[in-house]
This record gives C-alpha cells, sequence and structure tokens, in this order.
C-alpha cells in the first residue's frame, strides 16, 4: 500500500550561464513507495506567455509534474492538456535523456525532439521523506553544451 502525505513545495529550476530562473511554490502529493522511493505529484498552474502564444492550452487545467525520486536517480515528467509535455531522466554521473513534445491537436503524433543531459551532483536529503533535492545537470545536443542547470527542490514538513 502506498503511503501518501500533502506538503507544501518549493520548486526552482536556474541556469549557471543563462538568464533563466523559475519558481513555483505550491503543494504537493508525497507518496512513499518504498523505503527509499518516493513519487511526488504537484500541479503546475498556468502562467501567461504572451510571446509563445501557439504553446498556450486552449482549456484552462493545470499541468500535472510527476517526480519519481530515489536517492541516485530522479525521473521528471510534465504533462497536461496543453501543447507541450516534457521527460528528463538524471542519474549521477551519467548521460540521461531530456524528451520535449510538442502536442498535435489532431489524432496524428506531435512533434518531438531530444537532447542528452549529463548530470553532475544529485543530492537528495530527509530522514523518513525526502525534504531537499539538489540537481546540477548539464544540456548536450550532439556536441554543443546548451547550457548548465540547478533543479532545487524543497519539501517543507
Amino acid at each position: 500500500m502506498l503511503a501518501h502525505h500533502r506538503r507544501p513545495v518549493s520548486l526552482c529550476l536556474l541556469s549557471t550561464d543563462l538568464p533563466i530562473l523559475s519558481t513555483l511554490e505550491t503543494a504537493a502529493t508525497l507518496y512513499q513507495k518504498d523505503r527509499h522511493r518516493f513519487h511526488l505529484l504537484l500541479n503546475q498552474p498556468l502562467v501567461a506567455l504572451p510571446e509563445i502564444e501557439t504553446l498556450k492550452p486552449k482549456n484552462k487545467q493545470n499541468k500535472l509534474i510527476w517526480l519519481e525520486i530515489s536517492a541516485n536517480r530522479v525521473i521528471m515528467t510534465m504533462q497536461g492538456q496543453g501543447r507541450f509535455s516534457y521527460r528528463h531522466f538524471w542519474e549521477q554521473g551519467v548521460f540521461g535523456v531530456s524528451r520535449y513534445w510538442l502536442n498535435a491537436e489532431s489524432s496524428q503524433p506531435g512533434d518531438a525532439f531530444r537532447v542528452r543531459n549529463y548530470t553532475r551532483s544529485l543530492q537528495l536529503e530527509g530522514n523518513n521523506l525526502p525534504e531537499y533535492l539538489r540537481l546540477e545537470y548539464e544540456l548536450w545536443s550532439d556536441k554543443l553544451i546548451l547550457g548548465h542547470y540547478v533543479l532545487h527542490l524543497q519539501v517543507h514538513q
């Protein structure tokens, strides 16, 4: 049986070499899969992006962010009724895959692309439940680096 807990969370993504900073403060549901594996589900509220009009969802539903967390691996998936989704796979010292989808309005499959990510550091802290997660990674397209990033998650108790 899954144990679950409702907790306030802070999620921050920033680039150390590009002007990118995104933060999200919301409530999330934390599911304990077993002693060292957790799933964290949170809703990302809609953000107005007038310069990216074609990516805005037509209906006003929130997007779901799902994190699968363990001490050595994190998978983050964002999906929703919008036209943009992604999935990242991070593991300490490993080249993982980041996939992005532009969802088509018809029944045809949408356009997708993928880049590699290299996880430089994965730090997970917490006694029984995760309280702090910090990921430092690089994005790569073939031999071109697309930036250095830090994902920081704080689960408030």
